[in-house]
C-alpha cells in the first residue's frame, strides 16, 4: 500500500535535513541530539494551514481498537494516553492525513465513575498520529484510579490506574512487575494476559517494546491465529509509516492491551524500538549517518507517540528517558537510558575476549551526563531502596570457566569502565540495597552484584534480577544448552531459567523479592503460568538467597 503524501513529506523532511547536518561518524552524541531533535521539529500540529477539527459523528468504526494505556505515575499525577485508530493496520489509521479530534476524558475514583476526580478535553492531532497523552494532575497520592475517553458516539475500554505515595511518606510495601522483549512473530503475549490479573502498583518496561524485522502473513509464530497481516509488515521498519504501523500492530493484541489497562507503567527502551544493537549515533548495519539520524528520528517520534509518557520540553534536545521517581521513604527508581547515549561496542560487538579498546576508560555506557545525574541521585537519597531499571546485563557474565572468557560487549562487560564508575560510586557514597532491574537478554537471572567480579569474595554491594522476555525467543526452555557453564563459571548467578514470563517484585523493610513468574507456552495459545523460583535479598545485608 502507498504511504501516504503527509508520510513521505515528513520523510522527506527528516532526510534532508540530516543530510544538512554533515556530521562525522564519531560524533555520535551530537548525532544523537540531531535525531531526537528532528523527530519533535518537523511536522508538527499547526503545520499545515488546511488542518481542520474532523467532526466526531463522522466516526463511524471504533477508533478505539488499541486500548490505554497510563504511566509515569506521579503523587498527584498521571499521563494517560489513547490513539485513535479505526484501521489500525492501515497507513493513516483509517483517519485524514490533515485534522484534529477533539476527545473527552475522564478520570474516577471509582469504577462506575460516579466520584470523578478531573475530566476535560484533549485533541488528537494528524501529525502525532492521533495519539492522546493526557496529563491527569490533582490526584489523590497513593490511590487507585479509573479512566477513559470518548468521542462521538464511542467509550474506550476502562483503564485501572495507580498513583505513588508522596515521597517522603512511610509504605508498607510496594510490589512491581518487571517486562521486556515481546517480538510480535516470536509468539503470544499470553504473559500478559496472566500479569494483568496480578495485584501490583506498576510495571517497569526496560525495553524492546517492539522489533525492527520483517513479519511474515501468518505472524511468525502466531500460525494458530486466524488473521492475515498485510504484506507492509513483511520489511524491516525505516521510515516514520513502518514504525507507526509496528505499534499499531503490538498494541492490537489483547493481552497487551490487558496488561496495559490493569497497571500504570514506567517505560524506557534499548535497541529494537530503533535496530538491535545500535549505539547512541551508530547503526549496526552499514547506513550512512544521515540515513541513520532520519531513522531515529522516526524511531524516536513513534515511540513517544505510542507510550504513556509527558510531551518533551519545547527546548529539549533529546527525548530523556532517564529520570526519577520515588515511592514514600521506601523506594527511589532511577529509569536510566543505556542506548541512546553511549560508546559503540568495542572489537565489533558480540562476544569478544575483553582488550584495550573494552577496558578504555573514556568509553561510557550512559553518558557523562547521566552517570553524574545517577550518582547525584544516590548521594541525595533517602530511600530504603535504591532501585535501577535499566536495558543490559549489569553483572559479569563468563561463558567458560576457564580464566579468560568472551564477554558480551553490548553489555556493561563491554564498557568495564563505566562499570566500575558506578560501583566506586556506589562504594564512595555508601549506597545500601541497591537493586538492577535488566531485560535484554530473554532469560532470568538472579545475581549478586559484586564490588570486584574478578574476586568471588569481594563484598556483595547488591543485587541484579534480569527477568525473561515476554515473547522474544520463543517458548524457551528451563535449562538452556549452556545453563551448566554459565552457572559454573560465574558464582555470583544464583538462578537461571530461559523460559517466558515475567518477575513480580516486592519491596518492603526487611527484604526484595523477586518472584519469577514463567509461561509453560508461547508458540500456541492457552499458556499457563507458574513460579519458576523465588529470591529474596535482605534489607542491608545484600545477596541472593532462595526464599
Amino acid at each position: 500500500m502507498a504511504r501516504t503524501d503527509d508520510q513521505a513529506s515528513h520523510d522527506q523532511q527528516l532526510q534532508e535535513a540530516a543530510t544538512r547536518l554533515g556530521i562525522g561518524r564519531r560524533r555520535f552524541l551530537t548525532v544523537t541530539s540531531a535525531a531526537a531533535a528532528l523527530a519533535f521539529t518537523t511536522n508538527l500540529p499547526g503545520a499545515h494551514a488546511a488542518d481542520a477539527e474532523i467532526a466526531p459523528r463522522t466516526l463511524t468504526e471504533n477508533p478505539f481498537t488499541l486500548g490505554v494505556a497510563s504511566g509515569d505515575a506521579l503523587s498527584d499525577a498521571v499521563v494517560l494516553w489513547t490513539r485513535l485508530a479505526p484501521r489500525p493496520l492501515e497507513p493513516g489509521n483509517g483517519l485524514p492525513p490533515t485534522g484534529v479530534v477533539k476527545v473527552d476524558w475522564e478520570i474516577a475514583r471509582d469504577e462506575a465513575f460516579r466520584k470523578i476526580a478531573r475530566r476535560g478535553t484533549a485533541k488528537a492531532y494528524a501529525e502525532f498520529n492521533y495519539s492522546v497523552h493526557v496529563d491527569a494532575e490533582g490526584l489523590d497520592a497513593d490511590r487507585v484510579h479509573w479512566y477513559r475517553f470518548k468521542v462521538g458516539g464511542w467509550t474506550s475500554p476502562v483503564g485501572r490506574t495507580r498513583t505513588s505515595p508522596a515521597r517522603g511518606r512511610h509504605i508498607d510495601e510496594v510490589r512491581f512487575g518487571l517486562v521486556s522483549c515481546q517480538a510480535y512473530e516470536d509468539g503470544y503475549f499470553t504473559a500478559y494476559k496472566h500479569l494483568a490479573n496480578e495485584d501490583l502498583d506498576a510495571v517497569f518496561h526496560v525495553g524492546d517494546y517492539i522489533y525492527e524485522y520483517a513479519i511474515n502473513a501468518v505472524g511468525g509464530d502466531r500460525k494458530y491465529t486466524d488473521r492475515t497481516l498485510p504484506s507492509l509488515f513483511n520489511h524491516e521498519t525505516t521510515t516514520l509509516e513502518d514504525y507507526r504501523l509496528r505499534y499499531a500492530l503490538y498494541k492490537s493484541d489483547p493481552d497487551l492491551q490487558a496488561a496495559h489497562a490493569a497497571h500504570a507503567w514506567y517505560v524506557t527502551w534499548d535497541d529494537h524500538e530503533v535496530e538491535n544493537n545500535y549505539a547512541a549515533g551508530i547503526p549496526e548495519k552499514n547506513q550512512s549517518v544521515e540515513a541513520f539520524v532520519a531513522r531515529r528520528a522516526a524511531a524516536t517520534r513513534a515511540y513517544w507517540e505510542n507510550m504513556p509518557l509527558r510531551m518533551p520540553r519545547p527546548d529539549a534536545t533529546d527525548l530523556k528517558l532517564y529520570r526519577r521517581h520515588h515511592y514514600g521513604r521506601l523506594a527511589q527508581f532511577d529509569i536510566l537510558d543505556t542506548r541512546q547515549y553511549r560508546s559503540d561496542q568495542a572489537n565489533g560487538d558480540g562476544w569478544q575476549f575483553p582488550t584495550p579498546e573494552s577496558a578504555d576508560p573514556k568509553r561510557t555506557l550512559m553518558g557523562a551526563t547521566q552517570e553524574r545525574w545517577l550518582l547525584d541521585g544516590f548521594r541525595k537519597s533517602k530511600a530504603v531502596w535504591n532501585v535501577v531499571p535499566q536495558q543490559v546485563v549489569f553483572s559479569r557474565r563468563k561463558n567458560t570457566t576457564e580464566a579468560r572468557s568472551k564477554l558480551s560487549m553490548d553489555a556493561w562487560d563491554g564498557y568495564p569502565a563505566a562499570r566500575e564508575r558506578l560501583l566506586a560510586g556506589v562504594e564512595d557514597i555508601g549506597v545500601e540495597n541497591l537493586v538492577v532491574l535488566t531485560g535484554d537478554v530473554h532469560v532470568a537471572y538472579a545475581m549478586d552484584v559484586k564490588r570486584d567480579f574478578d574476586d568471588p569474595d569481594s563484598r556483595t554491594v547488591g543485587v541484579e534480577i534480569v527477568g525473561t522476555s515476554i515473547a522474544s525467543d520463543g517458548d524457551g526452555e528451563e535449562h538452556p544448552s549452556n545453563w551448566a557453564t554459565l552457572t559454573a563459571a560465574n558464582p555470583h548467578l544464583k538462578f537461571y531459567d530461559g523460559r517466558r514470563g515475567y518477575t513480580a517484585i516486592t519491596l518492603n523493610e526487611e527484604h526484595a523479592r523477586a518472584d519469577y513468574r514463567v509461561v509453560s507456552h508461547i508458540t500456541r495459545p492457552g499458556g499457563t503460568v507458574g513460579t519458576a523460583a523465588s529470591f529474596v535479598s535482605e534489607a542491608y545485608n545484600p545477596g541472593m538467597q532462595r526464599a
